[in-house]
């Protein structure tokens, strides 16, 4: 008998007739979210699991599946997956890296150059009617080019973005655990540096770690009060590594020359504060919003999904020693 698999959301197409080739399939197609009881009941019967970041797959969901084997997760990031969890009952995890680098890094730009600009701010002065003439003064934002631009992790997106900030002539500073081969900091420019020295260096902080117990708030108050009063921070990984209420009260007290967030601690809610920010730039988590990107990133879940069901390898395993 084939094996089953839920599928918790809406997905591309490829994806679904990837899994119908080797397994029953269990789709939910909508874009609401099951929440914890109706997953737990959804997967009594599921060897497979391909979800989305915003499914809660807690500990108490992997429990109530006894025959659950593998969950694919159409994303980098899989903070929403107790993996501890499906490790500890012998469950593969599987994510989607690599793919949505490129789209990542180009919004980052998109961000950082929004906000030093005053694109938003400006794009609603000329819609609401108020653009008059050209003057000296209208609208003046930040240089971008041959500034000092701080990288806060340094795996695919980090690179990808300090790769970029070539064509800009800015000086790149980066902080990670381990520091990168010489020949690749020699080809990117970039110069591995403390958080703090980063910190108070930088004019635009870009944040690329994933979110985890010790990323958690990692940008709060002590951090932003190092920061430059003319810096930028742009935060495309996830929210809850920065403190919202900090960021706020930093931007409000003007600590900070402005920010630029595609992701937010509680999801899909956002800190009224940063609503009511002028120099606020914010998109709904849209980095990896490429159709061709979205496509393949289901496509590519789904495809590890069916590869540990049919008994071969998956190409991107989050806790590999479950595999042996």
């Amino acid at each position: 008998m084939k094996p089953r698999v839920l599928v918790t959301r809406h997905v591309y197409p490829a994806a679904i007739a990837i899994l119908q080739e080797h397994c029953i399939v269990d789709y939910h197609d909508s874009h609401d979210v099951l929440d914890e009881v109706r997953l737990q009941k959804r997967l009594q019967h599921a060897q497979g699991l391909v979800c989305q970041l915003t499914d809660p797959i807690t500990a108490n969901v992997i429990a109530a599946a006894p025959q659950l084997r593998v969950i694919s997760q159409v994303a980098v990031g899989h903070d929403n997956i107790d993996v501890a969890a499906a490790t500890a009952r012998g469950v593969v995890v599987t994510n989607t890296p690599g793919v949505l680098t490129e789209a990542t890094a180009d919004l980052t730009w998109a961000l950082l150059l929004a906000a030093a600009r005053r694109l938003p701010a400006a794009e609603q002065f000329l819609r609401a009617g108020k653009w008059r003439r050209w003057e000296v003064d209208l609208l003046c934002g930040s240089d971008v080019s041959g500034r000092t631009l701080g990288i806060v992790g340094f795996g695919r997106i980090g690179r990808a973005v300090a790769r970029r900030a070539l064509g800009f002539g800015m000086r790149v500073l980066y902080a990670s655990r381990t520091a990168a081969p010489p020949e690749l900091e020699q080809e990117l420019r970039a110069i591995h540096v403390p958080l703090d020295t980063l910190l108070r260096e930088s004019d635009f902080v870009s944040l690329h770690v994933p979110l985890g117990s010790e990323t958690r708030h990692l940008i709060g108050v002590a951090q932003l009060c190092q920061m430059k009063r003319s810096a930028f921070l742009i935060n495309t990984a996830r929210g809850p590594i920065v403190d919202e209420a900090a960021l706020v009260a930093a931007l409000e007290e003007g600590l900070l020359a402005g920010a630029a967030l595609d992701v937010f601690e509680a999801e899909p809610a956002v800190h009224p504060g940063l609503l009511q920010l002028p120099n606020v730039v914010l998109l709904p988590h849209v980095g990896s919003a490429v159709t061709s990107v979205r496509s393949l990133m289901c496509a590519l879940a789904a495809a590890d999904c069916a590869a540990v069901l049919t008994g071969e390898r998956p190409k991107h395993p989050v806790n590999p020693q479950v595999l042996g």
